[in-house]
């Protein structure tokens, strides 16, 4: 599941990347310029951020999975004893 997101982010950067290249040598004005950076900008702290909740989200579900698996098998050690 690492090597998707790693290879999701890698696509998201390089396509923002290109983007902002795009628009820096695109011929405009300076004022229109500064404008699509600033939306670009705003695009990738959105992107990132995304990021960010979904993989919180996947480790938070992954902690809870590990946490009930190890209180079942504290709970199977505790029953062979008696």
């Amino acid at each position: 599941m690492s090597d998707n997101r790693d290879t999701l982010l890698a696509f998201i950067l390089g396509g923002l990347i290109g983007a902002a290249l795009g628009v820096l040598y695109a011929p405009k004005s300076g004022r229109e310029t500064r404008s699509n950076i600033k939306k670009l900008g705003e695009e990738i702290v959105d992107t990132v951020s995304n990021l960010s909740d979904d993989f919180k989200e996947d480790e938070s579900q992954f902690y809870e999975k590990r946490c009930e698996k190890a209180s079942s098998g504290k709970d199977k050690v505790s029953e062979s004893k008696d």
